[in-house]
């Protein structure tokens, strides 16, 4: 006999969410390795465009993070070719240099205590959609995460290397998860290493849905109330640890190579 069939929706959302934080069991990677794993999956997932593009997360030291090295794609990432800098990029373990962009990831860590992990780069079609200076419109529930939780700065402030570029953007990224940087890319924050990663994925997508769906016509919006609902119903974080675990396991049968031991 059912028990539950005259259960609210509120009391089944709390014990789902009950559920998922007793029988979903996270991963246990190191932050290097979830960094490396988050390369190798954004790459399969469209997200490389040459050398362009970085991750990081905070490392141990304050005022520090962990990078990958300039002159290395996303799929050549690993867990042991990444490097610590420092908010001057000075490289503090690991051989090589941080991509020169790596710097508003200074000004953003800076701005956002919350922030532990961000994702930029220049995936085909949130790039495309930069390029028509158009906000993202979320208007789906797989992408629902990032409803009233993406900014958008319209005016291309240029290479990103120098701090004026870290001060615009770290400011038009305000409190939001996301932006969309017109004519530039997309660049998502995450508290976790695994949000990030799963917001990543997502705003890729949306964009596409965004594109397919301006060209059969006007898209339509969703009913606010419901959106918030979804917006943090999915955003809870096993959810993202579920989402990256996923994503990880993927990313280890196409690139064995990116964690140490893995083969």
């Amino acid at each position: 006999m059912a028990d539950t069939m005259h259960a609210s929706k509120h009391e089944l959302m709390a014990e789902a969410e009950r559920q998922m934080n007793t029988e979903v069991t996270p991963g246990d990677w190191t932050p290097r390795q979830k960094i490396a794993l988050t390369c190798r999956a954004l790459f399969d997932a469209g997200h490389d465009s040459g050398l362009a593009g970085q991750i990081s997360t905070r490392a141990e030291e304050p005022g520090t993070f962990i990078t990958q090295r300039l002159g290395l794609g996303f799929d050549e990432i690993t867990e042991d070719n990444l490097l610590v800098v420092d908010e001057d990029l000075n490289v503090l373990d690991g051989e090589g240099m941080a991509n020169p962009a790596n710097r508003f990831h200074s000004w953003i860590y800076r701005a956002r205590p919350d922030v532990n992990c961000i994702v930029h780069t220049h995936p085909l079609y949130a790039t495309a959609l930069s390029m028509l200076e158009i906000p993202l419109v979320v208007s789906q529930m797989d992408i629902a995460p990032l409803y009233d939780d993406c900014a958008f700065l319209a005016d291309w402030p240029g290479v990103p290397v120098g701090n004026e570029e870290g001060e615009i953007i770290s400011a038009a990224l305000g409190d939001k998860r996301a932006i969309l940087l017109a004519h530039h890319g997309q660049l998502v924050v995450g508290n976790t290493i695994e949000e990030a990663c799963s917001l990543g994925h997502l705003i890729e997508r949306a964009a596409r849905l965004q594109l397919l769906a301006m060209s059969a016509g006007v898209i339509a919006p969703l009913p606010p109330r419901l959106a918030k609902e979804a917006h943090d119903w999915t955003l809870r974080p096993r959810r993202s640890e579920a989402n990256f675990a996923y994503y990880a396991r993927k990313a280890l049968r196409n690139h064995p190579d990116a964690i140490s031991g893995a083969r």
